[in-house]
This record gives C-alpha cells, sequence and structure tokens, in this order.
C-alpha cells in the first residue's frame, strides 16, 4: 500500500477562481456589495480587464453574484426531480448513503451539525465514523463523577456485590488519587474516558436521528499512545477506513480539512480517510463513480468564501438544534483540556463562525440568513 500521507487543499477545480477571488475582494476593499460595483471600481483597482472581458462591470458583477449564489443550498444530499445544472449536488440518486468522517466525537456536530440534520430530515442514510476516540480530552474530574455513579448504582441495584466495582473501580480510584500534573493515564484510565466520549457521541446522534447500526467507533491505532503526541499513521489506520467504506459505498463522504488543528489529529485522519479513497481508486471500485467528497472545517478555521463550493444555510431555530446537538458532549465543555487559548467554548466558536460566514454572504449582497456551513469538494 502506497500511502499518501500529506494532505494537500487544491482548489484548482473551481470555475473562474481568479475572478471570484479578485471581485470578492474588490468588494471588501470597497465596502460594496457585488451588484453595486462600478466600472470606476474596477479602473481604480487594476481589474478593468474584467468589464472588458464580459463588456460591462454590471456583467461581471452577475457573473459573480451567480456563482455564489448557486453554492447556497437548503439540500445538502441534493434536491430530487429538480433541475440540479446549477445545485452544488446532484439530484440523483436518492436517498444517497451518505458518511460523515468525524476524527474526534464531536468534530460533527461542531463542523456540519446543521447539514446532518438536514440529510436526515430528507431522509438520505447517514452514517457518521468516529475517526479516534478521543480519550486523552476528557478531564479527571469528568471520570471522578462517572465513576460515583457506577459505584453508586452497583450500591443501590446490586447491593455491591459487583466484582469490578470491588477491584477496578478501586484501582482506577487510586490511580487518580496520586496522579500528579503531567503524569499520563494508564489503560484503565484511558478506556473509561474512551467510553465517555462515546456515550455523548451516541447522545448527540440520537438527538439527531441517526440510528444506532450507523454510528461507527474506528478507534484508529495512530491516536492510541495516551500522550498528546500521536504515532505515525500507518496502513493499518487506512484499511480500517477502508473497510467501511467498502460496507457502506457512499454517494458521499464528508471530511474534516481543518489542518489547523494544533495536534495534528485531524490532519493524519484526513490523510487515513484520502489514502484510503486513493486505495479504492486504484482496485477500481465501482462506487468511487457515484461519490462526491465534500471537505468542512471546524472551529479552528473557515473556508475563504471565493473558494466555497457548497453552503448550507440555518434558520435561528436550526442553529439552536446545532448548539443542542454540541452541548450533548458535556466533557467538552467547560473543562475540556484542550480547549485552547480561545476561552470560547466550542459551541460559541462553531455558532460565531457559522453566523460570520452568513455576514459575509449578506455583505456581498446575497440571501441573509442567520448561520450558514461551507463545504470544498474534493475531487477524487
Amino acid at each position: 500500500m502506497n500511502l499518501n500521507l500529506t494532505s494537500t487543499i487544491s482548489f484548482d477545480h473551481i470555475p473562474n477562481k481568479e475572478l471570484r477571488h479578485d471581485v470578492i475582494g474588490l468588494c471588501f476593499k470597497t465596502g460594496k456589495p457585488l451588484l453595486k460595483l462600478s466600472t470606476k471600481d474596477y479602473v481604480d483597482n487594476g481589474l478593468y480587464h474584467y468589464v472588458e472581458q464580459y463588456g460591462s462591470a454590471g456583467l461581471v458583477n452577475i457573473e459573480v453574484f451567480n456563482i455564489l449564489q448557486h453554492t447556497i443550498t437548503g439540500w445538502p444530499g441534493g434536491k430530487p426531480d429538480a433541475d440540479d445544472s446549477t445545485r452544488p449536488e446532484r439530484a440523483l440518486p436518492y436517498p444517497k448513503r451518505v458518511v460523515v468522517f468525524s476524527p474526534h466525537p464531536d468534530d460533527d456536530v461542531i463542523s456540519m451539525g446543521g447539514t446532518i440534520r438536514r440529510l436526515m430530515q430528507q431522509h438520505h442514510d447517514v452514517h457518521v465514523a468516529y475517526e479516534t476516540s478521543g480519550d486523552i480530552a476528557v478531564a479527571d474530574e469528568v471520570v471522578r463523577l462517572y465513576m460515583h455513579f457506577i459505584n453508586g448504582f452497583n450500591q443501590v441495584f446490586a447491593n455491591g456485590s459487583d466484582e469490578v466495582i470491588k477491584h477496578r473501580y478501586q484501582s482506577v480510584k487510586a490511580f487518580l488519587k496520586q496522579k500528579q500534573e503531567g503524569d499520563f493515564d494508564n489503560r484503565d484510565v484511558l478506556t473509561i474516558k474512551g467510553l465517555i466520549r462515546r456515550g455523548e457521541a451516541r447522545n448527540a446522534c440520537e438527538y439527531n436521528g441517526i440510528q444506532k447500526d450507523h454510528i461507527h467507533f474506528l478507534d484508529l491505532p495512530f491516536y492510541e499512545s495516551g500522550k498528546v503526541e500521536k504515532l505515525p499513521m500507518s496502513e493499518k489506520d487506512v484499511r480500517i477506513v477502508q473497510e467501511l467504506l467498502q460496507e457502506v459505498q457512499p454517494h458521499q463522504v464528508y471530511v474534516a480539512a481543518d489542518l489547523a488543528d494544533p495536534h495534528g489529529t485531524h490532519r493524519k485522519c484526513t490523510d487515513a480517510v484520502l489514502a484510503a479513497i486513493d486505495e479504492e481508486k486504484k482496485a477500481g471500485a465501482a462506487w468511487l463513480n457515484d461519490c462526491r467528497v465534500w471537505m468542512y472545517r471546524g472551529a479552528w478555521a473557515e473556508w475563504e468564501i471565493e473558494n466555497i463550493e457548497m453552503c448550507v444555510p440555518m434558520s435561528p431555530e436550526e442553529l439552536r438544534e446545532k448548539r443542542n446537538s454540541i452541548l450533548r458532549h458535556q466533557s467538552q465543555m467547560e473543562s475540556a483540556p484542550f480547549l485552547g487559548n480561545d476561552e470560547r467554548l466550542f459551541w460559541q466558536r462553531a455558532e460565531d463562525r457559522n453566523k460570520a460566514t452568513a455576514k459575509l454572504y449578506d455583505d456581498l449582497g446575497l440571501a441573509c440568513y442567520e448561520a450558514m456551513e461551507a463545504f470544498v469538494e474534493y475531487r477524487v
């Protein structure tokens, strides 16, 4: 297996990429929406060649306006029985089999929770694949909380007779008591932390209507170092992803492209998915002929508006539902160890980012939505 271990994101396939970049930049520079740019604006900023090419400033404006307008869709899986010639996703097949790859057990709802709910409401067959356990991102006090519950549950319903409680509970309790700052967790504690995150992910999926057998915990081996620094991504990781793709044979794949993740997990997870797709392509997998790969970004950054190819709008109520699904991940709220220098909670970051994307579209003179989730297509 020849692995692709360096994820790169290309925008070369985007039609009129330079035009989009230049005209949108002109809007921001002049403070004008697209349809109000004048010939003088183009002349003063060295962009008159576009006016010459299209015949007038108005025609340039309309060209870019229509390009951006066609990125907006309330049908991320494609709208059945509709003309899809100007839509970002094809109408057929319908419904589609969809796999959402989530590096950690909350990136799915943080990054595209609104889109997931739309896909479910529109009756697509949605699978969510959590690539890593996320165990190191659970604070010790959360483990203690669950341990108190387990011990109390055992005392109430089993009269304290459970041997696991008597022995394993006591050993974990003793480990946490003597643990010093900077110490690594032992395997028992990491297992408990992983179970906590699994439970939260299932809870969020249930809120979004995803079936139990459509929730996949891949536990990619590269993550299980027990440390912030991860192991190298290997063929074993790729094979696990590849087996899921072979099983589902999706029409849509959503993958994280948040390569700015400070701990590198997102990049390795992206490498694993893209390498698995490459292997399937080499093997001539028929399902790839009818599959599109959409890349999302998460809490760390957003796509530049000139590169966005699909943008899914949300109403205030839909944004609140997205927040509710993020809040199912209780261990990742105030006590999460890796919130970073940004003091906002993950749901706040997500909402601010989605609202900012909507404001960009609004500033350019397009429809004004409460929030929007953005995607770029990865060409297989």
